[in-house]
């Protein structure tokens, strides 16, 4: 008889178990990812952020309010985690969100921007380049060539009717110019094949033609993009990069080429 009892309490034991289990497992999130409606909710949710980007940087704010922030070194690998209910949300720049939320079915964009910045070239302290580029962007800008790049591939109405082309008789006599960037960043940069595009890859190489360089771009995690400005393994970076305080202790930025704004991506 007192075999008998230890039998069914053994089973019982083993079904709670499971059951215990089953409740702990990767959709533990699930709970927290369907409240958040707007960035007051964040707080004491699992955060998604690429590995050294503004989004990082806004999201370590809610540490202290009991968030848990994941980092990751492609923005694609964090949406994968919010797919996978690893993460409550995603923290990224609006255009890439675009991109994500359109190759993954089931997340969407909440309607309030989460932050608005600046994009910049970052390069080393005290550098002559930076006086180059900017004179350079100027000159683009002044001529529609920068509202022409971003047109490109940013809005129905224009994407892809607007290539961005080197002048035939290009002068590259100046050597060439190393940009550091990461990637996997569409619209800004991306792979079409086994070749770099995007905005910041066409507004690069119109820059170097203006100062008449070769581009050169080395692609990189983005964490390790301002070492090799600082360290001269790169001429500049470019990498829908956005100015802060942080950034400028230890590189120098261009003038601002373009806007952008951080947003939420969750489950739908």
């Amino acid at each position: 008889m007192k075999k008998i009892v230890a039998i069914l309490l053994a089973v019982v034991m083993v079904a709670s178990s499971a059951f215990v289990l089953a409740s702990c497992g990767d959709s533990k999130t699930d709970s927290n990812a369907s409240k958040i409606t707007k960035a007051d909710d964040l707080k004491g949710a699992v955060i998604g952020v690429q590995l050294g980007t503004t989004g990082d940087i806004y999201a370590s704010d809610y540490e202290k309010d009991g968030s848990k922030i994941e980092r990751f070194n492609k923005g694609g690998d964090a949406v994968l985690a919010l797919t996978q209910g690893k993460v409550d949300c995603v923290i990224i720049d609006n255009e890439p969100a675009k991109a994500f939320v359109a190759q993954n079915k089931g997340l969407k964009i909440l309607d309030e921007p989460f932050a608005e910045e600046e994009y910049a070239i970052c390069t080393a302290k005290d550098s002559e380049l930076t006086a180059k580029i900017n004179g350079a962007l100027k000159e683009l800008t002044d001529d529609g060539t920068v509202k022409s790049i971003i047109q490109n591939y940013i809005g129905d109405d224009t994407k892809g009717k607007s290539p961005y082309e080197s002048p035939k008789d290009v002068d590259t006599s100046n050597g060439e110019l190393h940009m550091a960037t990461n990637a996997f960043f569409e619209p800004y940069e991306f792979y079409d094949g086994d070749k770099v595009v995007g905005i910041d890859a066409e507004m690069a190489q119109a820059i170097c033609d203006k100062l008449g360089y070769k581009l050169v771009i080395d692609d990189m995690d983005f964490d390790s993009i301002i070492t090799a400005v600082t360290s001269g393994k790169a001429d500049f970076g470019m990498a829908g990069m956005t100015v802060t305080d942080e950034r400028k202790e230890s590189v120098d930025f261009t003038d601002s080429y373009t806007t952008a704004t951080q947003v939420i991506i969750v489950k739908e």
